[in-house]
């Protein structure tokens, strides 16, 4: 290929960021005839003393190669698995077909709705391995976890993302070892590619660490693992990529990105090392991602893919109501706050969700409180139980009990055994109906509770609308997850040359690090 003409030396302002946004070219930094200021040429090399010269710079190359190769994408981009289906089947095949990557959001939905939507994604792409779908440590509901696990399993899901786990469970092991073999070359082969998230060094070196032999030897003595899946799985990692997960949407501990994940880079070299792996397992980013510059620093830190979340639920593709899309689109950075987790409310487990035009935080909170006061629901007194009726649930709690009844007869009719036997757990299941069905009413729209719509939801999603503002894609209809994900890859890429050339004493206008969000192929 012949390179283009050498543009004219760039010296102004104007000039250099003109040229350093030409990022798949050649770019030069020459020196003006008195040799006192830098500037630059793009294309070909100019004919006069070159001080340095940068290779063309594609959004592919801004990751690390072997999770392009491991999971057969052109880019190092993930759209993380917003729960209870609001990450699609149509956004997961939609990523697919860009040669990126995404996952259903399976978390919060029954095991037969799973099933249907999984059966969905096999024939839509079929062929296509470059697709998974999400498994959410359920401490209170194991027996769905492992049913999820098992049909994923079974459906020979090609990867599986593992979230808000804290320990090691028989189901989310199941995942990483059914299939394991050996290949022709001695290597380790996985059937299912397993990412795990993660938000603290402990829990990313158990991911990083293989398999513990006590829950091997009980998925054997199951039937769930043949002995020569559990030999291999006890000599390779459980997953071989591990998101840190910062200050994201959902489950989070609210870490910095430039803190934790340095740390668990380091948890990774150091085990292995002590392992003996062949080759190192990979280490993402997730949370706070919602502009270019902030991509540009995860790949900086050296992640080697990326994973977007917040900034998708506005997507067209995305199973969320258009009134809470449009919420969101209304968010500034600080506009989130912590709020108890449905799926982890006995251990008071909180999740980010977003605090501008709803009132579910306080009121979820609220309903923590009174779970940690009292023992019962006979025991709240009268006036907490009315106001918590009347301003919290909507219902009289005889009314939630019904309902909450309905439900789970349903999806786990022992949950309901239980409840007649501990009157705690029955208190907790009626609160938890709040904080259930808050996140439905969000997906479907429900007018009569839009001020209870709980919508999960970190910083970026603000960054994002400023970033966006006045842009093509401040238009709903234009912001589709594809264009998303195309626009702050591209943005990324652009701030990362801006920095390069500024590290080589060029003077870089900040103009240089912006990129405007345009329809992108």
């Amino acid at each position: 290929m012949i390179p283009p003409p050498a543009s004219p030396p760039a010296f102004s302002p104007e000039a250099i960021t003109a040229c350093a946004r030409r990022i798949r070219e050649y770019v030069h930094v020459v020196a003006d005839p008195a040799g006192r200021e830098l500037g630059l040429v793009a294309g070909a090399r100019p004919a006069g003393p070159v001080v340095g010269t940068l290779p063309p710079l594609y959004p592919e190359w801004l990751g690390g190669r072997t999770f392009c190769e491991a999971h057969g994408v052109r880019f190092p981009y993930v759209a993380g698995e917003m729960a209870g289906g609001i990450a699609t089947t149509r956004m997961v095949a939609e990523m697919a077909r860009a040669e990126m990557l995404g996952f259903f959001g399976a978390a919060g939905l029954g095991a037969d709705r799973v099933e249907r939507e999984v059966a969905t994604l096999t024939d839509t792409l079929a062929g296509r391995s470059n697709w998974g779908v999400n498994l959410i440590h359920s401490p209170a509901e194991p027996a769905l976890e492992h049913r999820v696990a098992t049909l994923l399993v079974r459906r020979a899901v090609p990867c599986v993302s593992a979230s808000a786990y804290m320990e090691l469970t028989p189901s989310v092991v199941l995942c990483a070892a059914r299939g394991l073999r050996r290949g022709g070359d001695g290597r380790v082969t996985r059937r299912t590619r397993l990412l795990a998230k993660v938000s603290r060094p402990e829990v990313a070196a158990r991911f990083l660490s293989p398999a513990p032999p006590a829950l091997l030897r009980d998925l054997v003595g199951r039937g769930e693992l043949d002995p020569s899946e559990a030999e291999l799985a006890a000599r390779v990692p459980v997953a071989e990529d591990v998101t840190v997960e910062a200050d994201s949407g959902g489950h989070t501990d609210n870490r910095p990105l430039a803190a934790l994940l340095p740390r668990v880079r380091s948890v990774r070299d150091e085990l292995t090392r002590r392992f003996g792996y062949p080759r190192p397992p990979r280490i993402g980013a997730a949370g706070g991602l919602g502009t270019p510059a902030a991509v540009a620093a995860a790949f900086a830190l050296g992640a080697a893919y990326v994973v977007t979340g917040s900034v998708n639920q506005t997507a067209v593709e995305a199973g969320l109501s258009d009134p809470a899309k449009a919420m969101l689109a209304e968010a500034d950075v600080a506009d989130v706050a912590m709020a108890p987790a449905a799926d982890m409310f006995e251990w008071g487990v909180t999740l980010q969700v977003l605090r501008r035009g709803t009132m579910f935080a306080p009121r979820a909170g609220r309903l923590l409180a009174a779970y940690q006061e009292y023992p019962s629901l006979d025991a709240l007194p009268g006036p907490v139980r009315a106001k918590l009726e009347t301003e919290v649930l909507g219902a009289s709690i005889g009314e939630v009990w019904e309902r909450t009844q309905a439900f789970w007869r349903d999806r786990d009719p022992a949950q309901l055994d239980r409840a007649e036997r501990d009157p705690k757990h029955r208190m907790a299941l009626v609160f938890r109906w709040y904080l259930g069905s808050s996140s439905r009413w969000a997906v479907s729209g429900e007018p009569s509770r839009r001020g209870d719509y709980q919508i999960w939801c970190g910083p970026a999603m603000g960054a994002f609308n400023r970033w966006s503002e006045g842009s093509f894609l401040a238009r709903p209809e234009n912001r589709t997850v594809v264009q998303i994900a195309l626009n702050l890859l591209e943005g990324a890429a652009v701030v990362t040359r801006a920095h390069q050339l500024r590290t080589c004493g060029v003077p870089v206008p900040d103009a240089a690090f912006v990129h405007v969000p345009r329809r992108l192929a």
